[in-house]
C-alpha cells in the first residue's frame, strides 16, 4: 500500500492554476515535514517546495518563488502545493513525500523517508 497518496494532476493551459494535495494513506506515522518534488522526462526528480512544521517554515525551488505555496497539515500528514502562473516548463510528475528523522534540509530526496506514486501535471502553451 502507498503511504501518501497525490491527487489534483491534470492538463493546463500556460498561465493556469492547479491545486495538489498529498495525504497519508492507511499507514499512521509522524513527520517533520513533507515536500514535493517533481521530474520530467530523461531528467532527474528535482525538489519543488517544502514545509517543516515545528516552525511552519516554507522553502521553494527558485524556479517556481512567487507561483507556487505550499501549505499543509502537519497531524494529518497532508500537503498540498497551490500552483499558479503554470508554465510549459512546469510539466512533470510531482511526487510528494514526508521526513520522519527531521532532516536539516528538506531539499533532496534522501532528507525523506515516505513517497507517494505521483500525480502528472501537463501545461501546454
Amino acid at each position: 500500500q502507498v503511504p501518501l497518496v497525490e491527487s489534483g494532476g491534470g492538463l493546463v493551459q500556460a498561465g493556469g492554476s492547479l491545486r495538489l494535495s498529498c495525504a497519508a494513506s492507511g499507514r499512521t506515522f509522524s513527520s517533520y515535514g513533507m515536500g514535493w518534488f517533481r521530474q520530467a522526462p530523461g531528467k532527474e526528480r528535482e525538489f519543488v517546495a517544502a514545509i517543516r512544521w515545528s516552525v511552519g517554515s516554507t522553502y521553494y525551488a527558485d524556479s517556481v518563488k512567487g507561483r507556487f505555496t505550499i501549505s499543509g497539515d502537519g497531524p494529518r500528514n497532508a500537503v498540498y502545493l497551490q500552483m499558479n502562473l503554470l508554465k510549459p516548463v512546469d510539466t512533470a510528475v510531482y511526487y510528494c513525500a514526508a521526513d520522519l528523522r527531521a532532516a536539516s534540509s528538506l531539499e533532496f530526496p534522501a532528507d525523506y523517508g515516505l513517497w507517494g506514486q505521483g500525480t502528472q501535471v501537463t501545461v501546454v502553451s
